[in-house]
């Protein structure tokens, strides 16, 4: 039977559990976007915590691509000695962690001007921001920026990267026909509007090689009319997993409508977490990558039950890891209550991630 202690792989890389700590924004680089001593610290502090892996908050992987203030960058080698730094304790810790690497475009509300990277000049619906309507080349120099981006990870130490392509953010958009209303090979079906994510992933692949972990977190539906559906997500999982990826994470909803995002408030009954469950559990059952499932997860019996039921194989969680980084302890112990996390999300602030309630003063 499995458990969620159970000690597995994803592609040879070996994890302790099924416990993933998911990317959330550090709000903590310097003015070059290099790593801090508080990332150095807080990321030890994770692997600490027990968690099989930790995902790392969403980097930059060109320098006009920076999407929120003290953001990290990996766009230029000059970066690696902190990002080693930052890999040398997570390691030291008994630890795992790969690289969560991305592109904002217009619905960051740090990236201003009309060069910004969109794929079809649409405003934002969050922003209202329009960026500019990426020409192939644009597009060739992305790829080239994530597969860059990806070797400096595997330079630095990392363990693996995350292809952020979820929330909105320009290759979430890519895969929206909201968004993506290009007449070219990269917009109109389906397998159009994939196409750009599936060359970031061929180009990270030959530039890292077979054995480096690869994974991808995709929307299970954008929840806004005329966004990407459940169908355009299951296809497009689907392609991913034909083309070798290594794990498939489901989040769901664009950032600016934070109702319908993966970071929803006030979870506090067992029926109200996992929000994307059915639809991560139907991704699972029709794609050969493991998937991982995101969104509101507090209950140790919640994701037990996902486990057994549905082939689920990994379950992502931040939040309830800030307000109680012994959590995993805790539930390995025998004391199987639900997260002390109430989801009042005031731990996400640009002056930096702590828990209001339960963090130090």
């Amino acid at each position: 039977m499995k458990t969620l202690f159970d000690s597995t792989t994803i592609n040879g890389l070996p994890l302790a559990n099924r416990f993933i700590r998911a990317a959330t924004m550090d709000f903590a680089a310097d003015e070059r976007g290099g790593v801090t001593e508080r990332m150095i610290a807080a990321y030890g502090e994770a692997a600490r915590s027990q968690v099989g892996l930790i995902v790392t908050g969403w980097v930059y992987v060109l320098p006009d691509g920076q999407g929120l203030p003290a953001m990290c960058g990996i766009h230029d080698d000059s970066l690696l000695d902190g990002f080693r730094k930052l890999t040398d304790k997570v390691h030291a810790e008994g630890g795992k962690v790969v690289l969560q690497i991305g592109y904002g475009g217009p619905q960051s509300p740090y990236e201003s001007g009309p060069d910004v990277y969109s794929p079809s000049a649409v405003p934002d619906l969050g922003t209202g921001r329009t960026g500019k309507a990426m020409t192939e080349a644009d597009i060739a120099r992305l790829t080239a920026g994530f597969a860059t981006a990806a070797g400096r990870a595997k330079a630095a130490g990392f363990d693996g990267v995350e292809i952020h392509a979820a929330h909105g953010f320009l290759l979430s958009q890519f895969l929206s026909p909201y968004y993506n209303r290009r007449s070219d090979g990269y917009g109109g079906p389906a397998e159009n509007r994939a196409r750009l994510l599936l060359e970031v992933y061929e180009a990270i692949r030959r530039q890292t090689g077979p054995d480096f972990v690869i994974l991808a977190k995709v929307n299970c539906d954008d929840f806004v009319d005329g966004g990407m559906s459940f169908a355009d997500s299951l296809y497009t999982c689907r392609l991913l997993a034909e083309k070798g990826i290594d794990g498939l994470e489901i989040s769901g909803g664009l950032s600016a409508f934070r109702e319908k995002c993966t970071v929803r408030r006030d979870i506090t009954s067992p029926d109200q977490e996992a929000y994307f469950a059915k639809y991560a559990a139907r991704i699972a059952n029709e794609v050969t990558a493991p998937v991982i499932l995101v969104g509101g997860l507090r209950s140790p019996e919640v994701m037990k039950r996902l486990l057994q039921d549905t082939k689920i194989a990994y379950f992502s969680l931040c939040r309830p890891l800030i307000a109680e980084p012994r959590l995993l302890e805790r539930w390995r112990s025998g004391d199987r209550s639900g997260a002390r996390c109430v989801s009042c999300n005031k731990c996400l602030t640009p002056a930096g991630i702590r828990c209001a309630m339960y963090g130090e003063a």
